[in-house]
């Protein structure tokens, strides 16, 4: 009697793989055999992003790149060099140099192009106890990082200025080239659905508090506007409380009693000084993933640089590429394997072999081996510590 032909599984989900610049290689490629060692259906495309593409071709997200994104389900990035307008136009060919060329920021270009409103940064107690586990969700397309930043007063705005500066304004100025100016954008849209990801994302991650980081004291009008919204959207979700605090307050309590907090929302520019406060409230950015989230894409990345003076030195700590890879693997739904992952990186992070960040010696490939192994070791066990395994999703 013939057997039957082996029959292979089809990868379910295929995870779009640009590994950036310097120490953003070097992770990256330490953490991703953990997707082998867990045994998940993944298919790996690989895309070039970056600094090199930039100094190739003066484009640092080149089509190629953005067609394999869209044939893909997520898309995983590593640490992006940037450089001043100066260096960048140094660093191009020849040929290249004068002919209106201009950098911009990978990172701003996957936002914007794939609409990817809300930043996510879970802040955890990776070396305690598990005393504090809080996420600051950030809007990532408005606000004072709109875009609306000038070098020059424009004309548009000279009857407000001049009006204000008429009745006593505190400010002055000799002219429309003698001050510089940006606005702070704030849509409904915009609000309306950060607001409701971030009351959706507490829901799902076992969350019965939202907090709106703002300056409504200050910034009064625009700060009404937020709090209506907010509260509108609130009334959708009896079950989780929601407040409004001073931003700066927010910061102090992080730091003095992050366990308060469970989701904390705001606007781009707080939510950026607000995130990576977190991530030092954590122990430092080489333990800090984050993600990207809009209506139809997202990718996950770490949140530290490149570091090109560490590149090649095989010590860069690879906890928060392992965590972002966790992150995008809930996103995807391997909630128990992602879970694996978290609480691998929490135990290495504890023990003997940690990086050098940490109080450790291990380089960055030894520290990434104890992690996977741990990380296999929990999946398949179903024991994994310190990180709740709710499988409803």
């Amino acid at each position: 009697m013939s057997s039957l032909p082996v029959q292979r599984a089809v990868p379910r989900h295929r995870i779009c793989v640009m590994p950036g610049d310097g120490i953003g290689i070097e992770v990256m490629e330490a953490a991703l055999p953990v997707l082998d060692a867990l045994g998940l259906p993944c298919e790996l495309v690989f895309a070039d992003i970056g600094w090199e593409c930039w100094r190739r071709e003066g484009n640092t997200v080149p089509q190629e790149t953005w067609d394999r994104i869209a044939s893909c389900d997520a898309a995983l990035l590593g640490a992006i060099t940037s450089k001043p307008p100066r260096e960048a136009e140094a660093a191009l060919p020849l040929s290249l140099r004068g002919t209106g060329h201009a950098f911009v920021s990978p990172v701003i270009q996957l936002r914007q192009r794939l609409g990817l409103y809300a930043n996510i940064r879970p802040v955890t107690d990776v070396l305690g106890e598990g005393r504090y586990r809080f996420t600051v969700i950030r809007e990532n397309t408005e606000g004072l990082y709109a875009g609306l930043d000038f070098a020059r007063i424009p004309a548009e705005f000279e009857p407000v200025l001049s009006g204000r500066e008429a009745s006593g304004a505190p400010w002055r100025r000799a002219g429309p080239d003698d001050a510089t100016m940006s606005v702070r954008l704030q849509t409904r849209h915009g609000l309306s659905r950060l607001f409701r990801f971030a009351f959706e994302y507490a829901r799902s991650q076992g969350f019965d508090r939202v907090t709106l980081a703002d300056k409504p004291n200050v910034l009064r009008h625009s700060g009404a506007f937020a709090r209506e919204i907010l509260e509108s959207v609130a009334a959708d979700y009896p079950d989780i409380s929601h407040h409004i605090d001073n931003v700066d307050a927010v910061a102090l309590w992080m730091v003095r009693r992050p366990e308060r907090f469970g989701v904390i929302v705001a606007e781009n520019m707080f939510g950026d000084i607000l995130s990576d406060l977190g991530a030092g409230v954590m122990g430092g950015l080489g333990l800090a993933p984050s993600a990207n989230i809009g209506d139809a894409g997202a990718y996950f990345e770490p949140v530290h640089g490149s570091a090109p003076a560490y590149a090649g030195l095989n010590k860069a700590n690879p906890s928060a590429m392992f965590l972002t890879i966790a992150m995008l693997l809930e996103h995807l739904g391997y909630r128990r394997e992602a879970a694996a992952i978290q609480s691998a990186v929490a135990e290495t992070a504890r023990s003997a072999c940690r990086t050098y960040d940490l109080g450790g010696n291990a380089s960055t490939r030894e520290m990434a081996a104890a992690i996977i192994a741990r990380s296999a070791d929990k999946a398949a066990g179903r024991l994994v510590s310190g990180f709740a395994l709710n499988e409803e999703k």
